[in-house]
């Protein structure tokens, strides 16, 4: 039998990973290259992202990826240090007394009290149905909410920010909740997770599958199954289908009328942009969360988490996500975007753009759901009502309630497992 997976970002390397040998794999990619949002750049003789990662201890499927391709020695774990902007100084945020002078006291007592009783929660299920907002200031009050919370949700939900559930705030704060007296515990693949999409890709082809270059026009079904692919005017039949592509994407290309699930799923694009500088723009921060009137929500400084040797020059990411495709950061050319960011740098970090020695900007408009309230009931099933196709992605409950790289190749692998449960491979 033949299974075509569409599109070559983990979910759909995870499957195919896990299905290659058991059946005809081929995968169809639109980007030259394999990797989707995992994707890398090649600057001078090393990779680094296209947008930013790192993973979490909790990461188990990925970890375990990781060792399965015999890459566990590039994994390292290494102190991940966060700063906060507020009234033009930067406070780091990695110890309670770092905390303290960031935030007025009893904030700070109240933060501490929301942090505990999140990570106590087990089932986050009944907070599916309240927005974060209300259930901040429930918690620790209105001064919590607008001193911390606020610029954070603003920055990665914008005009969404009030329609965020509570179970989205709850698994970010348990995932991000991994802190030793210094910093939060994260981890890298030394040279670039770049080995990992790879050594995937690599592996795939080794147990008989295929990647392909090219654009799926369309999903072909008869009869209430699939029956293949129309791809740059080539109808490829199969068996099977998993689609990893995003809801608007997916309507596309087939009727949704068909597929027994709704497809009524926000997502928000992301602007990230990388910067080559000739010196560090922060004394040891990683991460950089704002409060001030600029056109990005954070700064991440890579090279004050992996050392700068590596690459033989500072990097630092720029990036802010956008609601819709009339947002400037979407209707812009990359020299506007990239003019954009640099007069909110400079206004950060006076004399930014004397640092540049060069910029790449990577723009994508279905980077991330906006888990709004009611978000639990819209998660997409890996099997549809259309015999032979199935579903995987960030969409996927594996995915719920925050996205990831493991959440991902979770996704890909449980998505396999429902292919196996019906018995037809």
């Amino acid at each position: 039998m033949k299974t075509v997976i569409i599109g070559g970002g983990l979910a759909g390397l995870a499957a195919a990973f896990k299905m290659a040998g058991r059946d005809e794999i081929l995968i169809i990619e639109k980007e030259p290259e394999p990797g989707g949002i995992a994707s890398s750049y090649v600057i001078d003789n090393y990779h680094i992202e296209k947008y930013y990662h790192h993973i979490f201890a909790s990461d188990k499927e990925l970890i375990s990826l990781i060792e399965e391709l015999g890459l566990g020695k590039k994994l390292e774990w290494r102190k991940g240090t966060t700063g906060y902007y507020y009234n033009g100084k930067i406070y780091p945020m990695n110890t309670p007394l770092e905390i303290l002078k960031a935030l007025p006291l009893m904030d700070v007592i109240r933060l501490t009290w929301l942090v505990l009783k999140a990570k106590g929660i087990k089932d986050r299920t009944l907070f599916d149905e309240i927005k974060a907002k209300d259930w901040i200031i429930d918690t620790s009050g209105e001064s919590v909410y607008n001193n911390f919370f606020l610029p954070l949700l603003q920055s990665k939900f914008g005009d969404n920010k009030e329609k965020v559930s509570a179970a989205w705030l709850l698994g970010r704060v348990q995932i991000r909740s991994n802190r030793g007296t210094k910093g939060e515990r994260l981890g890298y693949m030394r040279g670039g997770f770049a080995a990992l999409i790879e050594k995937m890709a690599d592996a795939i082809r080794q147990k008989g599958g295929a990647i392909r270059n090219g654009q799926v026009s369309r999903i072909e079904v008869e009869n209430g199954y699939v029956r293949g692919v129309d791809v740059d005017g080539v109808t490829i039949k199969c068996d099977r289908i998993i689609s990893t592509c995003s809801p608007h994407v997916l309507e596309k290309i087939i009727n949704t009328k068909l597929l027994g699930c709704d497809l009524d799923i926000t997502y928000q694009g992301t602007a990230c942009a990388l910067f080559g500088l000739t010196e560090k723009v922060m004394d040891d921060v990683y991460w950089l969360n704002i409060k001030e009137e600029v056109p990005f929500g954070a700064i991440i400084e890579h090279t004050n988490f992996i050392p700068v040797s590596d690459y033989g020059e500072r990097l630092i990411y720029v990036t802010s996500y956008f609601q819709s495709p009339e947002s400037v950061l979407w209707q812009l050319d990359d020299e506007g975007v990239i003019d954009m960011y640099l007069k909110g740098l400079e206004k950060l970090f006076p004399g930014f753009r004397s640092k540049v020695k060069w910029w790449r900007l990577r723009r994508d408009m279905d980077t991330a759901p906006v888990y709004e309230v009611g978000y639990g009931k819209k998660v997409l099933p890996y099997k549809t009502g259309i015999n032979g196709l199935y579903l995987a992605g960030m969409f996927s409950e594996a995915n719920y309630p925050e996205r990831s790289m493991n959440g991902s190749v979770a996704a890909g692998f449980r998505c396999v497992d429902a292919v196996l449960t019906e018995g037809i491979l």
